[in-house]
């Protein structure tokens, strides 16, 4: 199940209050003019548009306030990523929340690595090259994300050695080198110098749809070693050549926490792994590299490798039952946060898993339940 993805997004960090006082803006058609300029693009998507100049309007704002605004410019608060360079772990199509990140990373202006799953490597590259990924592939600026390579990789193996022979004789993998952590690592430094981010968007649990009490060893252990290791693995050879200021982003689920049946063959304890991971790799990682480390719990998105689990469409539709906030869950809202974790407006946050379910982690009852209904 190795992770997918899609992307956008918004801000507008518009003050509360916005003087219009003429003789700081010199009249209405003045402030018309400054609203305009607010709701142009800031790299995501199109600010909404500001209905009026009234709500905005306090006599009690001070002038301050719009010298500081106008500083900014146009933009107001924007995340701004460029020249920064993210490698992202775990995108093999265009259907998943590992997609989403990189265009919300893109967007914001940062040079795009990927790491592909050796098996699915050529048929990705291959839809790539051939434009299957164009509409996907469109930003908000109207052109299209860039990839500046991608790199074969299988984060189940750290270095040369570990690969068994049998893996090394698949037909899968022929044709393919250097595609362990430790390789990886070695001919991104060789290629690029050094990157800013690191995105873990991997998961596989090849027992997933079995209950815990029927997993066997080898797939508990492999689930944990494909789902959480892999991330310790990957900061383990990238943190040498992440800049100073850098952060690293990984995907869990809610199952870490609470139960969901039929997410079985160790999945939730490699989720739980993960979140415990994070913590103390962000202070490991912080202490020695100045690197930011955090975990985003989305919700359940209907992308490919979810569907490996085999009920995600009716996990989507209990999650737009049941959250606080009743919509769909986008995949572009997913990377947006991650595009705000890894920018320096979060540069205060490390350690910590932020949700991004339409706030379902917080409901202790199901609206749904035939219970409440007797």
């Amino acid at each position: 199940m190795g992770a997918s993805v899609t992307a956008g997004m918004q801000m507008l960090a518009a003050h509360p209050c916005i003087p219009a006082c003429k003789q700081v803006l010199g009249s209405t058609s003045a402030l018309s003019a400054f609203g305009r300029a607010l709701s142009t693009r800031t790299g995501f998507t199109s600010c909404s548009k500001l209905r009026s100049a009234g709500p905005l309007i306090s006599s009690n704002c001070k002038r301050v306030v719009v010298r500081a605004m106008s500083q900014r410019g146009a933009q107001g608060l924007p995340i701004d990523l460029t020249g920064k360079r993210a490698f992202i772990a775990g995108i093999a199509d265009d259907n998943g929340y590992g997609w989403a990140i990189a265009k919300s990373l893109a967007a914001a202006g940062a040079e795009i690595l990927v790491g592909t799953w050796v098996p699915a490597l050529n048929i990705f590259e291959t839809s790539l090259r051939r434009g299957k990924f164009d509409e996907s592939r469109k930003l908000p600026d109207g052109s299209l994300m860039e990839i500046a390579k991608v790199y074969p990789l299988d984060a189940v193996y750290d270095t040369p050695e570990d690969v068994p022979e049998e893996v090394k004789a698949n037909k899968r993998y022929a044709g393919a080198s250097n595609w362990t952590v430790k390789e990886v690592a070695e001919t991104v430094k060789n290629d690029f110098g050094s990157i800013d981010i690191l995105v873990h968007s991997l998961a596989n649990g090849p027992e997933v749809t079995k209950p815990l009490l029927e997993t066997s060893r080898k797939g508990y252990l492999a689930a944990i070693s494909a789902s959480s290791y892999s991330f310790i693995s990957l900061l383990q050879h990238f943190l040498p050549i992440m800049n100073p200021g850098g952060a690293t982003i990984s995907l869990t689920y809610i199952a870490s926490e609470r139960i969901i049946p039929g997410y079985g063959g160790g999945m939730s304890s490699a989720k739980a792994a993960l979140e415990s991971d994070t913590r103390v790799l962000a202070y490991e990682a912080g202490r020695k590299g100045k690197i930011r480390v955090n975990t985003i719990s989305a919700g359940p998105l209907g992308s490919r490798a979810a569907k490996a689990i085999g009920f995600i469409d009716r996990m989507i539709d209990y999650s737009f039952v049941n959250a606080p906030l009743q919509k769909e869950l986008l995949a572009d809202e997913v990377g947006n946060t991650a595009a705000f974790l890894v920018s320096p407006l979060a540069s205060a946050i490390t350690g910590s898993t932020i949700y991004v379910d339409n706030g379902l982690n917080t409901m202790g009852l199901a609206l749904d339940s035939p219970t409440l209904t007797m």
